[in-house]
């Protein structure tokens, strides 16, 4: 079976900011289907136990007052997402897939890290995880997709699903449910490409230069894993050269799925934030 006919573990998360290492999670979302099983869908609201600051609120629409008022607590719903994922993995057999998914897979790893719970990776019981992550996909095989317009951007989900032919509803997008569905059905046309005849591809596509759809053609899921590790180190290493020719000191970091836990340094010499 190809890697994009097993099943999938749609993962994604609204969040109180994007800095993996303080902000918390407000909405989860795990939707599971495909691999000759039923599908199975969860979706989770909690009170973060902090503000959700003005600009997270404007993406997804949770003020702080909804969040204590309908929201389960924190440390509950961190432990109940990640035990999905790790059923998901562990019973189905599922490959976890998102949007730029090392951000959620990151930022659920340190609320597990904040309660002391134990982590996806504690609950895998010596089973692999497998991850497909769209983003790094998508660069890879159209490296040289151009912004939509000012303000859309060539990897913004949106972007991908109208190129890959999905629909897409603006009012429910950003929604976690709804952007993790669509990461799905894109990694699954993904796949679709990487393993029919390129005379077959649509002229959307067709329309884009030197496509390498290919290149996760008759992969294990193991191996289209391992390709990512690379893909993503890559990746990241391109964005630090141009952001480094504004800003020499820009760093991008490209671990993945996972970014390494920063713990902090103690000193007693320098000032507060600074580094050893």
């Amino acid at each position: 079976m190809t890697w994009h006919l097993g099943r999938l573990a749609a993962f994604d998360t609204e969040t109180t900011g994007v800095d993996v290492e303080t902000d918390r999670i407000v909405t989860a979302a795990v939707d599971a289907r495909g691999g000759g099983m039923e599908p199975e869908a969860g979706e989770w609201l909690a009170d973060p136990g902090v503000e959700i600051p003005v600009e997270a609120y404007n993406v997804h629409k949770i003020s702080t007052e909804h969040a204590r008022e309908h929201g389960d607590p924190a440390e509950q719903v961190v432990h109940e997402v990640t035990a999905e994922l790790a059923a998901q993995v562990v019973k189905g057999g599922a490959a976890i897939v998102g949007h730029n998914v090392a951000f959620d897979l990151t930022l659920l790893d340190r609320e597990c890290r904040r309660y002391g719970l134990p982590t996806l990776h504690d609950r895998l019981d010596g089973h692999p995880l497998h991850v497909i992550d769209t983003r790094v996909l998508d660069q890879h095989a159209v490296p040289y997709r151009r912004r939509v317009s000012e303000k859309q951007g060539a990897r913004q989900l949106i972007t991908l699903a109208q190129f890959y032919g999905l629909p897409w509803d603006d009012e429910a997008a950003h929604g976690c449910s709804y952007d993790a569905v669509a990461a799905a059905r894109i990694a699954w046309r993904i796949g679709q490409l990487a393993h029919s005849r390129r005379r077959d591809w649509p002229e959307r596509v067709l329309a884009e230069r030197r496509l390498r759809f290919h290149a996760f053609r008759d992969l294990t899921l193991a191996e289209l894993h391992a390709l990512q590790v690379e893909l993503a180190a890559e990746q990241a290493a391109g964005l630090q050269k141009h952001f480094r020719k504004t800003d020499p000191n820009a760093v991008v970091d490209g671990s993945w799925p996972l970014r390494p836990s920063v713990e902090p340094t103690a000193t007693t010499d320098e000032p507060e934030g600074a580094t050893a």
